[in-house]
C-alpha cells in the first residue's frame, strides 16, 4: 500500500435495514478518513450505526449508497469471492465473542486463514507460533479454546486477526465479553500493536476504552457527530514499512474473518 494512501476511507455511505413496521436508517451518509497508522475509536450508544459501519468496512454486509475503500481498493460492489480476498490481504477482524473453532487447537485457529491465504502449512504455524509468543499464549499452542480463560480467548482471537498482516485491524466491541481486568489488558495489548504501527478501528460505547485510541470518532443517529474538545490525541507512531522488525508483528498482521471468508 502506498504510504500517501489511507488505511480506509468511507464517503456517503447509507444503510437501511428492513424491519417489520418501518425501515430502519442505520448509516445516514458517513463520511470517514483513517489514516495508515492511526488508532481510532467509533464510540456512541447502541443503535448508533458503528458496528454496521464495522461490517460494511469489512465487506460482511454491503453498502445501500457510498464507496468504502481500504488500502486504495475497492471494498463496495466487488463479489463474495473478491470480499474474501480483500479481507484474507487486508484485513483483520476481532469480535466481541471470539467467533473460535472449537475442534481446532490453538495453534489450528491461529494458523488456518494463513493457510487459507496459500502459506505452506509450516510456515503458516512458525507465524502462529510467533504471534502466540507475542501475545502470552504461547503455552498454550496445544490447547483447545475451551479451557482458555476469556481473556486469553480474546488473545487467541487478536493472534488469528493478525497472522496475515492486515492493513487494517477490526475489533468490534474486544472487550465486551470480558471482566474489567481482562478488558484493560485487551486495550493496553491494542496500544502496543499500535505502538509497533498496526492501524485499529475499535468500536466501543464505554469512554475509557475509547481514550486508549489515538482519535475518538463520535456516532449518534447513523451519522459521523461534529468533531469536539478531546476527539484528538497527539499524532502517533510513525508507521515502519511491511516486514521491519521492530515492534509486533511487522506492518500489521491477521487475516480477519475468522476462517478466510
Amino acid at each position: 500500500m502506498s504510504e500517501n494512501l489511507p488505511a480506509l476511507q468511507a464517503q456517503g455511505v447509507r444503510k437501511t435495514f428492513e424491519a417489520e413496521n418501518a425501515p430502519v436508517r442505520a448509516l445516514r451518509g458517513v463520511d470517514l478518513t483513517v489514516p495508515a497508522g492511526e488508532f481510532a475509536a467509533l464510540m456512541g450508544p447502541s443503535g448508533c450505526g458503528k458496528s454496521t459501519l464495522l461490517n460494511l468496512v469489512a465487506g460482511l454486509e454491503l453498502a445501500d449508497e457510498g464507496t468504502i475503500t481500504v488500502a486504495g481498493e475497492d471494498v463496495t460492489g466487488r463479489s463474495e469471492d473478491d470480499l474474501a480476498r480483500l479481507r484474507r490481504s487486508h484485513i483483520g477482524i476481532i469480535f466481541q465473542f471470539f467467533n473460535l473453532l472449537e475442534g481446532m487447537t490453538v495453534l489450528e485457529n491461529v494458523a488456518l486463514p494463513a493457510v487459507i491465504a496459500g502459506r505452506r502449512r509450516r510456515m503458516a504455524e512458525t507465524r502462529a507460533r510467533d504471534l502466540l509468543d507475542l501475545l502470552g499464549i504461547g503455552d498454550k499452542a496445544a490447547a483447545a479454546p475451551g479451557v482458555l480463560s476469556g481473556g486469553q480467548r480474546q488473545r487467541l482471537a487478536i493472534a488469528r486477526a493478525l497472522v496475515n498482516e492486515p492493513t487494517l485491524l477490526l475489533a468490534d466491541e474486544p472487550t465486551g465479553a470480558l471482566d474489567s481486568e481482562g478488558g484493560q489488558e485487551i486495550i493496553e495489548l491494542l496500544s502496543r500493536l499500535h505502538s509497533g504501527g498496526q492501524t485499529i478501528v475499535l468500536v466501543t460505547h464505554d469512554a475509557h476504552i475509547a481514550a486508549a485510541a489515538q482519535r475518538i470518532v463520535s456516532m449518534k443517529d447513523g451519522r459521523i457527530a461534529p468533531a469536539g474538545p478531546g476527539s484528538e490525541a497527539p499524532p502517533g507512531p510513525a508507521v515502519p514499512a511491511r516486514g521491519a522488525s521492530h515492534g509486533p508483528p511487522a506492518r500489521t498482521p491477521g487475516s480477519a474473518h475468522s476462517v478466510g471468508g
